[in-house]
């Protein structure tokens, strides 16, 4: 339980980091990540907010002009066509800091990666009742 707490401490701290405006924005995010996915912990990892669940679900991280989210290439080429406003990259897409979030497309990614994090771990558990 400790461990847990130091992770969520963590993220406090990051977000904390960060002027008002931008901490109100990063603690949205999150908050709209968590709605999504409730069963995933939180954790810092690769110096970003980190969401895991059975593996990496999504990081998000403040940038000199954006917040980066990072849902992972899957994410990204699933969502292409939604995403055609925004700059992205093989698994991240900026969304600029003078623009709000688009936290309905936040949901329908992070639900997309839930899924398929579940749908991983399903499949690998049933690989191994088979041997």
């Amino acid at each position: 339980m400790e461990k847990v707490q130091q992770n969520l401490l963590g993220i406090d701290e990051y977000i904390a980091s960060y002027p008002l405006e931008i901490q109100e924005k990063l603690q949205s995010l999150r908050a709209v990540i968590h709605d999504v996915a409730p069963m995933a912990s939180e954790k810092i990892s690769y110096g970003m907010p980190t969401f895991y669940l059975f593996g990496n679900l999504v990081h998000f991280a403040m940038q000199k002009a954006h917040i980066g989210f990072y849902p992972g290439p899957s994410g990204v080429s699933e969502f292409a066509a939604e995403l055609k406003g925004y700059k992205t990259s093989k698994g991240a897409i900026q969304f600029p800091i003078a623009d709000p979030i688009p936290f309905d497309l936040v949901r329908k990614i992070t639900a997309f990666r839930v899924e398929e994090n579940l749908r991983w771990e399903a499949e690998k558990k049933s690989l191994k009742k088979r041997k």
